[in-house]
């Protein structure tokens, strides 16, 4: 180590942090928040703290008892004592050693239980968020609160804590030790302090320019990869035949990343010179001034290796502790980026005397539904949304206009009508995804606002345009549907759903890696599997959004007969593009511009005229009938 016994990375991980957090204003209560967190381990905090306390003890009794061997035990030419002091030294250096291990044990004990418990909170908080939270959030930005803000604000009970009291306390020990045994030779090392404080501080500016841009460069080339490496981002870059663009895109972002790591590199070889090169003037005047001292009198030559051995002890934790506001204001920062998400409340959430849905024939009933899709402010962060766009919609703009209908137990309810005209939307408050801004949307009579969201999810299956599939076996996306279905019951929803001969044709059977989002299926199969899923969780109502738009078909005759069987006896809303699929609904429901303009059978809508006879004509023009 360059300053005889001193932690050079204390310096340089001071100099190198973000100055601009000082300038941060954090939220009244945050620091008693915080606080909040320490009382489950305060029992290891204060064991941890009682540990440092003894180390930075050791730290001045190694250099006293070489003092006592040259000084005492030497000169008297008494080797028993000369043995003592040696074993002595050897004590402090095993428990040294034993008081490292338990206080990176008590460490880690504190952050890493910190960490489990702040990702946990923080993940099931996320997953009570409505769907329309992660409509607008990055998910990358999500998941660096998960893992970088976590892990900052983890260091507040570790390193920063240890760190602060830590220095403290040797300082003072270290410092008062020196001044005893010679208050000149201490006060002239603490006068060349400042060529190593002034250098230090400016190189650590540079550092922080040329770090921030290294991470600003690793988050473009890692982008790319990100979106390149996915399936669908595969697939496009093949489709257009770009691989040597993206080659030449990607070269260019790793040669900034290759030349600004250089850069760094060497910065860091001139901060670390340069403590060296201080740490090396200052044990020269150290010997100077002390070996002049020893040969005049004044000094005893081990009270000049003593101080030599403290020196390295004592500029450590001055220049650590020069930065100890921003060490605290980075970890207290990381603190509020967390509660931030924590403390933005799902825009759907359970009453707390919300009550059980009861399972059986279930009506579906809406009751003058008005609908307007809640605002950024309201449903989201500002910090999650590096990218976000301006509205689309002025605000307050409804997109349902009292919607009024009621589909009896067991009744099919189509809906219809140009793109755009809020059929979808419909079909979301149906299994709460999104609550009425105004009007009632009743399961049986009950208001879905009154239920809870798990019984309400338990009887309510969804199969959505694009059916999505976790990259993961056949077997495991069936399951997740019904955790405790057994194997003939998954058989058989696959027989139901016709997809059961494909899958055993496949060489693993149900224990097939379906891949990334489902991409190794073709439509028609992620779909017949989506159906199969649906099947396993036996609704009682069920909501099949443009379920057959982008098939064939071929596969759009395979999905409809999955699909009649999924629907027998159950109470249907569907969405339906193709108006072939919904002749035999009880009721079908115009909607155009988020109202419903006419309601009837087939038979009675097309002799009605009007848009659906359009719709109907204009399809059966094009040949889609």
């Amino acid at each position: 180590m360059s300053l005889h016994g001193g932690n050079p990375w204390a310096a340089y991980q001071g100099f190198t942090t973000d100055k601009s957090v000082k300038k941060s204003i954090l939220a009244d209560g945050t620091i008693k928040r915080v606080l909040t967190y320490a009382t489950e381990f305060r029992s290891y905090i204060g064991a941890y703290l009682a540990i440092l306390i003894v180390d930075s003890l050791l730290v001045v009794a190694q250099p006293l008892l070489f003092k006592r061997i040259v000084d005492v035990a030497i000169p008297a030419k008494d080797s028993r004592m000369v043995t003592l002091m040696a074993l002595a030294i050897a004590a402090t250096a095993l428990m040294g050693a034993a008081l490292g291990l338990l206080s990176r044990r008590m460490q880690s004990t504190i952050g890493e239980g910190l960490i489990f418990n702040m990702r946990t909170q923080v993940f099931d908080h996320v997953q009570e968020q409505s769907i329309a939270f992660f409509t607008r959030a990055q998910t990358g930005a999500l998941i660096s609160r998960l893992n970088s803000d976590v892990m900052g604000a983890q260091r507040a009970f570790t390193s920063t804590l240890g760190g602060v009291v830590g220095n403290v306390i040797s300082l003072v020990i270290v410092a008062a030790t020196m001044f005893v045994l010679s208050w000149q030779i201490t006060v002239a090392s603490l006068l060349l302090l400042p060529l190593f404080m002034i250098p230090a501080r400016w190189m650590g500016t540079r550092l922080q320019q040329l770090t921030r841009q290294q991470a600003d460069f690793n988050s473009a080339m890692s982008t790319q990869m990100a979106e390149r490496f996915n399936v669908s981002g595969a697939l496009l870059m093949k489709i257009f035949g770009t691989p040597k663009r993206e080659s030449e895109m990607f070269s260019e972002k790793a040669d900034a990343v290759r030349n600004m790591g250089i850069r760094i590199a060497m910065s860091n070889s001139v901060f670390f010179t340069a403590m060296v090169l201080v740490g090396s003037l200052a044990t020269a005047l150290v010997y100077g001034m002390g070996g002049t001292s020893v040969i005049n009198g004044s000094l005893t030559l081990g009270t000049l290796l003593a101080l030599t051995a403290l020196l390295g002890r004592l500029y450590g934790p001055i220049t650590a502790l020069a930065n100890v506001r921003v060490d605290i204001m980075t970890s207290l920062v990381s603190f509020e980026r967390v509660f931030e998400v924590l403390d933005l409340q799902p825009m759907v959430k359970d009453k707390p005397d919300a009550k059980e849905l009861p399972r059986g024939g279930v009506s579906v009933e809406f009751s003058n539904v008005d609908f307007r899709y809640p605002s950024a402010a309201e449903i989201s962060l500002a910090s999650l949304e590096s990218v976000a766009q301006p509205e689309s919609r002025a605000t307050g703009e409804l997109t349902l206009k009292g919607i009024t209908f009621q589909a009896m137990p067991g009744e099919l309810i189509a809906l219809v009508g140009p793109s755009g005209a809020g059929k979808s939307t419909i079909s979301a408050l149906v299994p709460r995804l999104y609550d009425a801004t105004s009007g009632t949307v009743k399961l049986s009579g009950i208001d879905v606002k009154d239920v809870t969201q798990e019984s309400l999810h338990r009887i309510v299956g969804v199969v959505m345009q694009d059916a999505h599939m976790y990259h993961d076996t056949i077997r495991a996306n069936l399951l997740y549907a019904n955790t405790e279905a057994t194997e003939s019951e998954i058989w058989s929803a696959c027989e139901s759903a016709q997809i059961a001969p494909m899958i055993r044709a496949l060489p693993d059977g149900l224990d097939t890696v379906v891949g990334d989002r489902g991409h190794r299926l073709s439509g028609g199969e992620k779909q017949r599997l989506a159906i199969a899923r649906l099947l396993l969780k036996a609704p009682d109502v069920v909501v099949l959004d443009e379920a057959t738009a982008h098939l064939d078909s071929e596969n759009e005759l395979a999905v409809q007969e999955a699909l009649a069987v999924a629907l027998k006896g159950r109470t249907s809303i569907v969405v339906a593009h193709r108006l072939s699929t919904i002749r035999q609904a009880d009721q079908i429901l115009v909607i155009d511009d988020g109202e419903i303009v006419q309601s009837g059978t087939h038979e009675e809508l097309l002799s009605a005229g009007g848009v659906y006879s359009d719709l109907y004509h204009r399809q059966f023009a094009e040949g889609k009938d």
